[in-house]
């Protein structure tokens, strides 16, 4: 598909599961979350399979060495869609080598060519390497929005 020096981008697969969990277990590790893992090889599978979730893998001699997943969200304010980037992660070793660039101009490309009016995601206040990299792409902060959650035993209690 594409790629840069010493790698390729491919699309993620539902074949591609363990390889899609493997990495966002890399992912979890990194940001010191690992217990909030819970998917299931057979979930990503499930997700890709019905495109619930897009993704991009890259490769360096077969070997999965990164993932960028998305899914298409809606303004209601704009009556557009954009993109909301997931996850991206490559391994410590393979970093520094374009990898992160070539995902962000990947679905760059693919959000404008699809209409999209933006790409967006988030990034733990902490990791400054990934923010030095998102303002060097042009990204801004968001600071008027505040994430907010609701799960386990309160999004089950407000369900009834």
């Amino acid at each position: 598909m594409s790629g840069g020096p010493g790698f390729t981008l491919r699309e993620a697969k539902p074949r591609d599961a363990e390889a899609v969990l493997a990495l966002v277990r890399g992912l979890a590790a990194y940001e010191k979350l690992e217990h909030e893992v819970t998917a299931s090889a057979q979930d990503y599978y499930g997700a890709l399979a019905t495109r619930r979730i897009q993704g991009l893998i890259a490769e360096i001699d077969g070997e999965a060495v990164g993932i960028c997943l998305w899914y298409e969200t809606f303004s209601t304010f704009a009556g557009r869609a954009g993109i909301w980037v997931e996850d991206v992660f490559i391994v410590p070793e393979r970093r520094r080598h374009g990898i992160g660039l070539a995902f962000f101009r990947a679905l760059a490309k693919r959000a404008v060519e699809g209409g999209h009016a933006w790409m967006e995601w988030n990034v733990l206040d902490w990791n400054e390497p990934a923010i030095a990299f998102y303002r060097r792409i042009g990204a801004v902060g968001r600071t008027e929005w505040t994430d907010q959650r609701l799960s386990g035993d309160a999004l089950k209690a407000l369900a009834g």
